[in-house]
């Protein structure tokens, strides 16, 4: 079973147990991304992991960790929890695509939009976000990330190593796939 170690920190954490994944657990390649919705920055690279994703297949496990920057961007902390809310109901992916291809208009009104669109109660998932329900979530991969030294996003990490490198796709690829 693949594991992450952050650098800095004792937090070593199985990928299959905890974090949301897609791809093959024992691919060759693990990419961590520590994003926010609400960051202009986490959009641009979003189509890049996609693309990314698509070239490398069955050979990249990719996982998303919530890195909310609520003191710069005033929706991303409820568009991450909306995002929890909607794994709960089996729908992490189609939530956190939605809002990174959405990422002008995160307020709760557009949240229940597109848990609406996916055919989620809207209502419930915006209730739980307002209870609190998935903070706990969200504060521990935000805490994670802190642990390891995250302080923007998006930051990524190739099999438990950060990656401080471009974020084009030609360097993402590259550093995704050396040896």
């Amino acid at each position: 079973m693949k594991t992450d170690s952050i650098p800095g920190s004792n937090l070593t954490l199985s990928i299959a147990e905890r974090d949301h994944i897609q791809g093959p657990i024992d691919a060759p390649s693990a990419l961590i991304e520590y994003g926010d919705y609400e960051c202009s920055f986490c959009g641009d690279v979003y189509p890049i992991i996609k693309a990314i994703q698509d070239r490398l297949g069955d050979n990249l496990c990719f996982a998303f960790r919530n890195f909310p920057l609520a003191n710069v961007h005033p929706h991303a902390e409820h568009a991450a929890e909306v995002a929890e809310a909607a794994a709960v109901r089996g729908k992490f992916w189609e939530m956190h695509d939605m809002l990174y291809q959405n990422q002008g208009a995160l307020n709760d009104e557009h949240l229940a939009e597109y848990a609406t669109a996916l055919g989620l109660d809207a209502r419930g998932l915006i209730a739980e976000v307002q209870a609190g329900s998935h903070t706990a979530r969200v504060r521990e991969d935000f805490k994670s990330g802190v642990r390891g030294g995250v302080n923007g996003t998006p930051t990524f990490f190739i099999n438990g190593v950060r990656y401080d490198g471009a974020h084009d796709l030609d360097a993402l690829l590259a550093a995704v796939t050396q040896p």
